[in-house]
């Protein structure tokens, strides 16, 4: 099975699935190790990674195409991604989708801000008329070559003009032919309830560090019916905290003493990376090409 058909196929099982959010090829690694199905590769924490910069909208489609293509060859679980407001007009939604799916991603949203996007919790979004959005989402679908590849329109008026208009506009997302819906900033358990009942199909929550401490459980979304949430920047947050944990330590002390219990072992590391695979394989290749040589019969004088 495909990591697109497994995306849409966990989407339909009973229960909430976890995807937690990648900032780079290796943290998505480790959630796979983790055990967790799926990986989200967010804007947030590809900006927080890439440039080392709040999430305002200034990177984009090559350098999130390339960034997620790397965290999808690290890992054989899908991974669901960030298309931000699909990067300008109907053209670039095309060019977009084209090469997030090239990248090799499972499924993709993106939204109704105006260009460019900008951290879906930060305020001063600016949305674009519900008409624009429609649009997009038929450029979206037009440009997909992949019918498994899923396209989930995403709305940002919650935070604009409230909850009625961002469930008016998820339905209008799905009349449109997007495979999901989903209204970003809908974080109490009550509104969610109203949106699993009132938008059809799969709905994909978000609970992010950018929004502030959680206001549902995991267990309180799966009770409401919530098919996965995604995770989008605690990986990021959790990594930011570890390095400069370490980088303190060491400036106070001037010593590399008390570090060890905050570094993974070396032999995790290599386990982690793939290092004695590597190395079997380039054995494999060597041994492999110096038996043709021996074997090849010698050219007569």
């Amino acid at each position: 099975m495909t990591t697109r058909a497994r995306l849409r196929e966990m989407l339909g099982e009973p229960g909430l699935t976890v995807w937690p959010g990648a900032y780079d090829a290796l943290s998505a690694r480790l959630i796979e190790r983790a055990g967790f199905p799926a990986v989200t590769g967010g804007g947030y924490a590809a900006i927080g990674s890439m440039l080392g910069e709040a999430d305002l909208g200034q990177s984009n489609i090559r350098d999130y195409a390339d960034h997620y293509a790397r965290m999808c060859s690290a890992v054989t679980i899908p991974v669901y991604v960030d298309g931000d407001t699909g990067f300008g007009g109907l053209h670039n939604v095309r060019q977009m989708v084209r090469a997030f799916e090239g990248a090799g991603v499972a499924g993709l949203f993106f939204s109704d801000q105006e260009f460019p996007n900008q951290c879906g919790y930060l305020p001063g979004k600016r949305i674009v008329p519900v008409e624009e959005m429609l649009a997009r989402i038929a450029a979206a679908l037009d440009a997909r070559t992949d019918p498994q590849l899923m396209i989930v329109g995403r709305t940002d008026v919650y935070g604009v003009e409230g909850l009625d208009a961002a469930i008016e506009r998820c339905q209008l997302f799905l009349a449109a032919g997007a495979d999901a819906a989903k209204p970003q900033g809908v974080d109490r358990i009550d509104e969610i309830t109203r949106v699993v009942t009132e938008v059809p199909g799969p709905h994909i929550a978000t609970l992010s560090q950018a929004a502030g401490p959680p206001k549902v459980s995991l267990a309180e979304l799966n009770a409401a019916g919530v098919a996965a949430v995604t995770l989008p920047s605690a990986t990021l947050f959790a990594a930011a905290e570890a390095v400069r944990r370490v980088l303190n330590v060491v400036q106070r002390d001037g010593s590399l003493e008390n570090i060890g219990g905050d570094l993974m072992p070396l032999e995790d590391y290599y386990d982690l990376v793939g290092l004695h695979d590597a190395l079997q394989r380039e054995e494999r290749y060597d041994a492999t090409a110096a038996a043709l040589v021996k074997d090849r019969p010698s050219t007569p004088a």
